[in-house]
């Protein structure tokens, strides 16, 4: 048996979430150290709120972020042992990079606050959309987008599992696929509560801003292989790094692909790392023979140290 880790982005957030993970010093830690890096109290954001701060997406990233790193931490602090891969999903991609000492956490805190204000800024308030489509196949949800984008833009940018796509675009463009993908006999339709249309091309303006914030840090090799979104690779060179990481803002997240390629090397157990339990769940739903845990709390933490 061999196991993976992967890291959740935004959507997992919630106030008080880290009171799951008891009184731990190295968690409390883990939030200090991101704080001071980026001049805000996380932890007050985190522990007290209110949820429509924490929801900003300026906040979201950094504090999903070190959420993602405490509970790694203190997985490791606990004797937990270290993965054979890594990945995360979106922002959790970051995490991993973190996990994997690619970057310090005080480095990756900013540079993900800079990513989600540039992402916010490259496409206006309430100009875009994002909606989940379950139950209708990519093909069909291609041609959807397709017919709905009229001179606008809408596609597919979030392949979370076999049956469950994420569309992102102009918010009437988006709205219009909604209503193909259910002429096409999607189960269900959601438009998502998101404040811009992430990994859409749409974004394409902010990966500038990101591109020269990158330059200026120095990455290095990972200690554990990363799968990247944007390619579905294991990259050990930190331009390559660098650069998958300004193409994933406006590229889809191809997480079905990457679980698929944690199984083809021999994977057989992925557990999710930090708050919510989203990602342990699609796990099954992207490969066969793999299983998903949540280490959502330290009860899941201690009930799965003995993985090797």
């Amino acid at each position: 048996m061999s196991f993976a880790f992967v890291f959740p982005g935004q959507g997992s957030q919630s106030v008080g979430m880290m009171a799951a993970y008891g009184d731990s010093a190295v968690v409390r830690a883990t939030f200090d150290e991101a704080s001071a890096a980026l001049g805000d109290d996380l932890w007050a954001m985190v522990a007290e709120g209110p949820a429509d701060v924490l929801t900003q997406t300026v906040n979201t990233q950094p504090v999903m972020l070190t959420a993602g790193i405490a509970a790694w931490r203190l997985w490791l602090e606990k004797g937990g042992r270290k993965p054979v891969v890594l990945a995360g999903h979106s922002l959790g991609e970051y995490s991993a990079l973190v996990a994997a000492n690619v970057l310090e956490l005080k480095e990756a805190v900013p540079l993900v606050r800079l990513r989600a204000a540039a992402m916010q800024a490259a496409v206006p308030l309430g100009t875009g959309g994002m909606a989940a489509v379950l139950g209708l196949d990519n093909a069909r949800i291609a041609e959807a987008c397709v017919e709905a984008a009229q001179g606008e833009v809408v596609e597919p940018v979030n392949f979370n599992a076999q049956g469950q796509t994420v569309i992102a675009g102009h918010k009437a463009a988006v709205e219009r696929a909604m209503e193909a993908c259910k002429a096409r006999g999607a189960k269900m339709v959601k438009a998502l509560p998101v404040s811009a249309p992430f990994h859409s091309s749409l974004i394409r303006p902010a990966a500038d801003k990101l591109a020269a914030r990158l330059a200026e840090l120095t990455l290095r090799v990972p200690a554990i292989p990363v799968i990247n979104n944007v390619d579905v690779t294991i990259e050990s060179d930190p331009v390559r790094i660098k650069d998958a990481l300004v193409r994933q803002a406006y590229n889809p997240v191809r997480w079905v692909e990457t679980i698929q390629s944690m199984a083809a090397m021999g994977v057989t157990t992925i557990a999710e790392c930090g708050p919510g339990k989203v990602l342990a769940g699609l796990s099954k739903r992207c490969a066969d023979g793999v299983t998903g845990v949540a280490l959502a709390d330290i009860l899941a933490i201690d009930a799965n140290l003995g993985l090797e």
